[in-house]
């Protein structure tokens, strides 16, 4: 085991180039179930995220080799139609595995998965989705497998409930090579399912999105393999311009694509943020003066991403006033609320009524069981250290940028969560001046 020690209150300075995106990288190495030709994929990260799905996926048949942040995925001898157990069930991408599988042997056997654990983050909308392609899909609770089988699968007309990232990509996978034509509404508008379909039309898919959250896919017989590189990781972006905005310093991100990041932007503006274009592909965010309060609301693409969230909630407790965010997207994603009050944080939840909460909010909502969705922060306020444990990627980066805006020396523990998300985390922010070190328990 490891833990982060980091001594606050310097700003963070320099260039940083933010990696490839991780809801990317993972679901290319699914792609190479759909073909017998290689993939070459230029750009990931090395995460876990990444060379877990990459042991999900060897079992089966494909060779995945992993050098310089390019992947080689041979499928030539793929054969295997079981995800074991002790692998799939620690990655959400596990099972969209299902649809390549039923495609090429007409059976599969997949764990239920794992993941962040933000709520319950129930897979029903992908399974439902395959279903209605042909699939007969049941669960074993007492060895937590999933058993799928189909004859082949068939285009389909499906709507989504709400909006599921997973579950458009999960369909999209299926779908590539069903007989017909499938089309897809309310479907996940992300810029990275849209990289991820970008390869498949490299590889001589048929989809297009011919509305905002409408995609229509016409199967194919076969598909070739391809060289990708994918786009940069959203997410990173965010930590690291909230590091220097935090920090009261000055830095500029390569790899920040605007057009991707134009919700944050707006409320980077509505804070008196200060950041800049540099050029086509970097981005300058620095501190030029006191920081206001924001508002915030998580919304699917193009809203601010729920992802954002925590990073922005530590960014508020340096602004002035009386800042509020309200969760939508999962009904438990403020475990690092506790933390940031260890360290003097003036967070407090809120209940409030909400209309028609069936339609606000993206999870399934139980008015029995629910939790409350609203914070709000008080600033500024000045943070001290502590001893922190991290309990998801993004409550991980949160307490990281807490520890560099704090007085002190903090430490964090639970570094696996970090390193799912984030390619040396610790050294990529020494390079910009932070005080930080990686030492063994």
């Amino acid at each position: 085991m490891e833990n982060l020690s980091i001594k606050g209150g310097i700003p963070l300075e320099g260039v940083v180039s933010v990696s490839g995106a991780k809801n990317v990288a993972m679901k290319v190495i699914l792609a190479g179930l759909l073909t017998e030709e290689k993939l070459t994929i230029h750009g990931v990260p090395d995460i876990s995220s990444v060379t877990g799905t990459a042991d999900i996926v060897r079992p089966l048949g494909v060779n995945v080799e992993f050098t310089n942040h390019t992947l080689c995925i041979d499928p030539l001898h793929i054969s295997g139609i079981e995800v074991p157990l002790d692998i799939g069930s620690h990655y959400r991408s596990a099972t969209m595995v299902l649809g390549p599988l039923l495609q090429r042997f007409g059976k599969a056997k997949v764990p239920n998965p794992g993941g962040c654990r933000l709520g319950q983050r129930p897979i029903d909308r992908h399974i439902e989705a395959i279903e209605k392609m042909g699939a007969k899909i049941t669960y074993n609770s007492n060895d937590g497998y999933f058993y799928a089988k189909a004859d082949k699968l068939h285009g389909t007309h499906h709507k989504f409930n709400k909006n599921t990232h997973t579950g458009t990509e999960a369909m999209i996978l299926a779908a590539v090579l069903a007989e017909g034509e499938t089309i897809i509404e309310n479907a996940a508008s992300e810029p990275e399912v849209y990289d991820l379909v970008a390869l498949l039309n490299l590889m001589g898919a048929n989809i297009q999105r011919v509305a905002e959250r409408k995609i229509i896919i016409k199967g194919v017989k076969k598909l070739h393999g391809a060289e990708f590189t994918i786009m940069p990781d959203r997410n990173e972006v965010v930590t690291y311009a909230i590091a220097a905005l935090a920090t009261q310093g000055d830095i500029i991100i390569r790899g920040a694509q605007r057009d991707n990041l134009k919700s944050f932007l707006q409320k980077v503006d509505e804070s008196d943020g200060g950041w800049e274009p540099i050029d086509s592909n970097s981005t300058r965010f620095y501190s030029k003066g006191p920081l206001k309060k924001t508002d915030v609301i998580t919304k699917p693409h193009p809203g601010f991403m729920t992802d954002w969230q925590a990073p922005w909630a530590l960014l508020m407790t340096q602004a002035h006033g009386t800042s509020t965010i309200h969760e939508t997207i999962f009904e438990d994603r403020f475990s690092y609320v506790t933390e940031l009050k260890r360290m003097g944080a003036k967070i407090s939840f809120e209940n409030i009524i909400v209309d028609n909460p069936e339609d606000l909010y993206n999870f399934n909502y139980n008015k029995y069981e629910a939790k409350p969705q609203v914070i709000k922060i008080k600033g500024p306020t000045p943070l001290h250290e502590a001893i922190l444990k991290m309990s998801d990627i993004r409550a991980g980066a949160t307490l990281i940028l807490a520890a560099l805006c704090a007085k002190g020396e903090s430490y964090i523990h639970g570094l696996d969560h970090i390193d799912r998300g984030y390619e040396k985390i610790d050294e990529r922010l020494q390079k910009l001046g932070a005080n930080i070190k990686r030492l063994k328990e």
